[in-house]
Formats: C-alpha cells, structure tokens, sequence
C-alpha cells in the first residue's frame, strides 16, 4: 500500500508541474487531483516530495470551494507560473498520454523492450523527429523525471549506435564511410562498450575498417 501510494503521489506531482501542457490545463488536473488524493496516504506521501506542500495546499483549496475547478490561487502556481508564458507555444498533450509517458520514464530500464514501449507512445510520435528535445522541454523543471529522461536518450543513443555499427561492418566499406566512421568514432567509443564484450568486438572492427584507409 505505502509502494502504492508513493507512486500515485509521484504521478500527481507530475501532473501538477506539467501542467501546462496537458490538453484542458486546470480543469482536467484538478478533477484528477480530487479523485486521486482521497487516500490519506497519498497526501502523506506527497507532504515528503518537492513543491509537495503545495499541491496539497492546493488540493485543500480545491475541496473547500477556495478554488475553482478551472483554476488554481496564483501563489500556488507551480514555479511560479512561469511555465504558462515559457511554454505557451507548446502544442498540449492529454493528461493520459502524459502519464502513459511519465510512468514509462519513472519504470524506464535500459532495454529494447523498456525504450520501444516509449518510442510507441502517442507523445513521441506526435513530435516525430524533433522528440528527443520537445520532450526535454516539457520535462526540463522536472529534475526527476529530466534525469530519467537523459538515461532514455542515452539508451536510445546506444542501440542507434550499435545500429549504424553493425550496418558499416556488414557492408563493403567506401572510402566516405570509412571517413565518416572516422569522424564519428567518438561516439563509437561512448557508446559500443556498454554492450560488453560484443560491443568490444564491434569497435575492433570499425577500428578496422578506419586503418584500411589510404595514407596521403
């Protein structure tokens, strides 16, 4: 139960500093807040969380009528209200999709299995290319969830590497892949060992493959 309640607390914590791009803004988070704060564990488990307080402050104000549904007291605004005006530009996302997203990233594991569940969600595909630094963005006064974040990237960073590894090994080198095998052998280096021992191999080969080039 206490495992429970932490995790509803995290989730609504989220939702709270996230607001601001969540399709339908104060009237659909704050109806979630009531719902889900109900369990006296929750709002004990939030008392121990970051900018807690204030959400619980706020959740008291929502269930004395302090608040309306659709809003929430200024100086309860999460940073100050400073993320409605730096992210008004932002296209919004649902609250579900946000939290499918959030719960992802708070259980992420660095596995194929772990990263595809996030590249399948409706938010990354929404911001197609442009992902990895939209994402960032709406997590980036979440320190939590943006520390998460970077070890998504960086997993996903090293199966796009491995990727783009075991493609120039498989295939008859040219001398433009050697010289951009060359260039970015940096993130070879990062990257292809923490695959281990295969991972090791693979570098040898495009070390390899670099050292057939023809000497000027």
């Amino acid at each position: 139960m206490k495992q429970q309640a932490h995790t509803v607390a995290q989730r609504l914590l989220n939702l709270y500093r996230q607001e601001h791009v969540i399709d339908g803004g104060w009237s659909v988070v704050n109806k979630i807040f009531l719902e889900e704060s109900k369990d006296p564990e929750v709002l004990a488990k939030l008392k121990d969380l970051p900018t807690g307080a204030n959400l619980i402050q706020h959740i008291t104000n929502l269930k004395n009528g302090k608040t309306a549904i659709d809003s929430i007291e200024p100086e309860l605004l999460p940073y100050g209200g400073l993320m409605t005006q730096t992210y008004s530009d932002i296209k919004t996302i649902s609250q579900e999709d946000f939290i499918e997203l959030s719960n992802l990233i708070n259980n992420f594991e660095p596995t194929p299995e772990h990263l595809q569940s996030i590249l399948n969600t409706n938010i990354v595909k929404n911001y197609g290319d442009d992902w990895i630094n939209s994402i960032r963005n709406i997590l980036s006064n979440d320190s939590e969830l943006s520390s998460k974040w970077s070890d998504v990237i960086k997993t996903w960073k090293a199966y796009d590497i491995w990727d783009k590894a075991q493609h120039i090994v498989t295939e008859e080198p040219t001398e433009r892949t050697r010289a951009k095998t060359q260039a970015d052998m940096p993130d070879y280096e990062t990257y292809l060992p923490m695959f281990g021992d295969k991972g090791k191999v693979l570098l040898t080969k495009l070390r390899s493959i670099i050292s057939s080039m023809p000497q000027e």
